[in-house]
């Protein structure tokens, strides 16, 4: 099983996570210059677009996964949306919390999950990746205030009634702003848009000792595992790359 990982920065830090699981399959780095100190059970794919590499890689049967790891996100995005013919990638956040619940996080991407329509193809397709690493596929689906904040705003009068209209076409559970509530009964949650679910990733991870495992793409027919670039750690990305090609 060959498992390609980029690195558009830090190569000590994308060489440090595989040194930890170095025995769970072969690892092909794709980046821009040679390293100083390679490693000699890794293989080094160079080239002067390694985003685009990564992808024609994952594309062409070359390797069965790919995890982003430190390669720029827009850059790499965009070369996986023309190769899997898609104007839209939805990606689903797999996260754990300090005290070790694991959930699933939809939508993750800022220009994701903006309307009633993308939210329910997320939880159509997050469901039988709950299933698949053994999480509860119960659906939270979670707006931006409360029932009695109806008239206070807008925007947030639009979250609430798009909740309530999903949550009845999908037979899932309206949790309104209650994540706190959400996350002790439900395997998904289903945040508001794109920027409130990155907002939340980016707090339980980078501020609430939270933990991320990587943001499978579900949409394109290959495995694509999505990082973030300040992620300390890419193990967790690999370990879930891997099991996705077992599985």
């Amino acid at each position: 099983m060959k498992i390609g990982i980029g690195c558009g920065a830090d190569p000590a830090k994308i060489q440090k996570s595989l040194e930890k699981i170095k025995d769970k399959a072969e690892y092909v780095l794709f980046l821009k210059d040679v390293l100083d100190e390679p490693l000699d059970w890794i293989h080094y794919d160079i080239s002067e677009e390694p985003e685009i590499r990564l992808v024609d890689a994952l594309f062409n049967g070359e390797i069965d996964a790919a995890v982003r790891g430190t390669l720029p996100s827009n850059k790499t995005m965009k070369a996986l949306k023309k190769r899997a013919g898609t104007n839209k990638l939805r990606r689903v956040a797999i996260l754990q919390t300090a005290d070790n619940k694991k959930f699933l996080l939809a939508p993750v991407g800022v220009d994701e999950g903006w309307s009633v329509d993308e939210k329910i193809e997320f939880i159509r397709e997050a469901k039988p990746l709950a299933d698949k690493i053994g999480l509860n596929n119960s659906v939270a689906v979670l707006s931006g205030g409360r029932f009695g904040d109806i008239g206070r705003h807008k925007i947030v009068d639009k979250t609430i009634s798009d909740a309530e209209r999903i949550s009845e076409l999908t037979g899932s559970d309206n949790c309104e702003i209650l994540i706190e509530d959400a996350v002790l009964n439900h395997g998904i949650i289903i945040a508001p848009d794109g920027i409130s679910g990155n907002l939340i990733f980016r707090t339980l991870c980078l501020l609430g000792g939270g933990d991320a495992h990587g943001a499978p793409v579900l949409n394109i027919g290959k495995i694509f595992v999505d990082t973030s670039r300040a992620g300390i750690d890419y193990s967790n990305a690999v370990l879930l790359a891997i099991s996705l090609v077992k599985k």
